[in-house]
């Protein structure tokens, strides 16, 4: 059942900010970068030992290109001569060196870096800053409010931004979770406001304490972003540096954190997706840590659990959409794409985004799946593991081999894939569908069967100008839709929107209104005439995207309206 929720539903769950174990991390950073610092060191040395000077040799080559070709404001003045001192030492006491020097030289260099890139990554949290984020976010939003109140009274009297977000899902399961264990979110990922939203409704919906989360580097180049990001318990991510030292570090920092019990949030698709669609291939990187984590646990006896809660974002329409589909459409064409046009975007974009929100009926929904392991088992009301069959299950058994619970990278490489998969399977059964998501599919489609001997890129290149939609083939192929989704909904595949349970004619209606709230080209609006048109095939594509993966197409081939 739909259910809108306000802050101050649920009370916190740690009340003392001072018991967060976030705060707890941050009162001891120095002594877990050490650990941290020591922890990479002894993975790198027992992986990597017969091969830790080309590993090096090439850590330093990486970085060298890093910092020629892009180079960032936030980066450290010293680059260069860092870099170019580990080089010299390496080629003076490594290559072609005594075994026991070159080993006593290579321990010092990955010190060395390991140290630069864990200071970098181990972020910090302060709870003056916290709550003055806290303040500051309501003052902003009450502002936009106070601005938009004669339109809002028009439409139907003051309303709340938390008065638009839809919270979906077993909160009550996720805060006992919570109390039982350690809480993984791993949300989709479809703007650059995901993280914001996420932070406000786990603070002011859930009663969550704070969770950590890893934000780019690149989100520290501008000092007022930097001095919020520095205290606010997010972890330096810089996409930049792929060499397996850094990564070795990022990954390590994730997973000694879990161990102590510090809430996070992992965007498992790594970034935004740029075709719109909901996430079908997840990063293996941090999501392994999870696994890890869960495995070192159990070897020192502790009871902890590890919980997973996935967590899905519907919106309407997406502040920087123009620019994720001409990425992606850029990516997947090279020479055929042709770059459609842009909306706004920066502070400017963000305040007329959350402006439209506000002030035009639109809402965001959070749908929080059901809760799983480390394996992808789903966990019932008092955290027990569960098969397939009802059976609670051990979760040390899963680590034990010969006896006892020792480390096995392969074995714990087939575990994350499994949870990859569970984790995009719960993506698709917990989204839930919006009119405008259903309406932007219809029509796109309709695009396609009209056009069956173009490719996708010959079909957004057509002329927008000259194309209406026939009403009654939209109609015929929306309700075609609506009926297939009904019955999706009823076995679990996804979640209806109520407005999707609305007649053909309001269903059409309410997916253009949301549809052509925000951007500058609609993607589907009607016409002074009352025709149903599109100024940008390339946004229709963008929101199509949401509901594939779930085989919809073949239900609106003609002759198929039979499920």
């Amino acid at each position: 059942m739909e259910k809108k929720i306000l802050p101050g539903t649920y009370p916190p769950i740690l009340p003392d900010i001072n018991d967060w174990p976030i705060f707890k991390l941050s009162e001891k950073r120095k002594t877990f970068t050490e650990e941290l610092e020591q922890f990479t060191l002894d993975k790198m040395e027992h992986f990597h030992k017969e091969n830790l000077t080309d590993l090096i040799a090439e850590t330093i080559y990486l970085e060298k290109i890093r910092i020629k070709e892009e180079p960032w404001k936030v980066d450290p003045p010293n680059e260069r001569q860092f870099w170019s001192r580990i080089k010299k030492r390496l080629v003076k006491y490594s290559v072609d060196k005594d075994e026991s020097i070159s080993a006593q030289n290579n321990t010092y260099l990955l010190k060395q870096i390991i140290h630069r890139y864990a200071l970098e990554i181990v972020g910090t949290f302060k709870i003056n800053t916290f709550l003055f984020a806290r303040k500051f976010l309501t003052w902003f939003f009450n502002q936009l409010l106070q601005a938009s109140f004669w339109k809002i009274r028009l439409t139907g009297g003051k309303k709340r931004l938390v008065q638009k977000l839809i919270v979906k899902g077993d909160i009550d399961h996720v805060r006992s979770l919570a109390q039982k264990g350690t809480l993984i979110i791993v949300p989709t990922h479809f703007s650059n406001l995901d993280s914001i939203l996420i932070g406000y409704v786990l603070d002011a919906v859930t009663g969550l304490p704070a969770f950590s989360y890893g934000a780019g580097l690149n989100l520290y180049n501008t000092g007022y972003t930097a001095y919020f990001m520095n205290r606010l318990g997010a972890y330096r991510v810089d996409r930049r540096k792929k060499n397996k030292i850094y990564l070795e570090t990022l990954k390590s920092m994730s997973s000694l954190s879990i161990q102590r019990g510090t809430n996070s949030i992992f965007f498992p698709g790594g970034t935004r997706s740029r075709s719109g669609a909901i996430e079908n291939k997840l990063k293996m990187g941090l999501l392994g840590t999870v696994v890890e984590a869960q495995r070192a646990m159990i070897q020192r006896n502790e009871n902890t659990k590890i919980y997973i809660v996935p967590l899905i974002l519907s919106y309407h329409f997406v502040l920087d959409g123009q620019s994720l589909i001409d990425q992606y459409l850029k990516q997947q064409g090279k020479s055929r794409y042709f770059k459609e046009g842009k909306d706004y975007s920066g502070l400017t974009g963000i305040i007329r985004f959350i402006w439209k929100i506000l002030s035009e009926g639109n809402e965001i929904t959070l749908s929080f799946g059901k809760a799983m392991d480390v394996i992808g088992n789903p966990v019932d009301q008092e955290g027990n593991s569960k098969d397939k069959y009802g059976n609670t299950i051990n979760m040390a058994d899963y680590f034990v081999s010969e006896g006892k619970v020792n480390t096995d990278i392969q074995r714990e490489t087939e575990y994350t894939g499994l949870l990859a998969e569970n984790i995009i399977k719960r993506f698709h059964s917990d989204n839930i569908v919006l009119s405008s998501h259903l309406l932007a599919f219809a029509a796109f489609e309709i695009l396609c069967n009209e056009n069956p001997k173009l490719d996708l890129f010959g079909i957004l290149r057509l002329p927008t100008d000259d194309y209406i939609f026939d009403y009654n083939i939209l109609s015929a192929t929306v309700k075609q839709l609506q009926k297939t989704l009904v019955y999706f909904a009823e076995n679990e595949k996804l979640i209806l929107s109520p407005e999707i349970n609305s007649s053909v004619d309001e269903l059409i209606s309410d997916g253009i209104k949301h549809l052509g709230t925000f951007h500058i080209k609609k993607p589907l609006k009607t016409s002074k005439t009352g025709k149903v048109i599109s100024e940008n095939f390339y946004l229709l594509y963008f929101y199509h995207n949401r509901l594939t993966g779930y085989g919809l197409e073949k239900w609106i081939k003609p002759g198929r309206i039979n499920i």
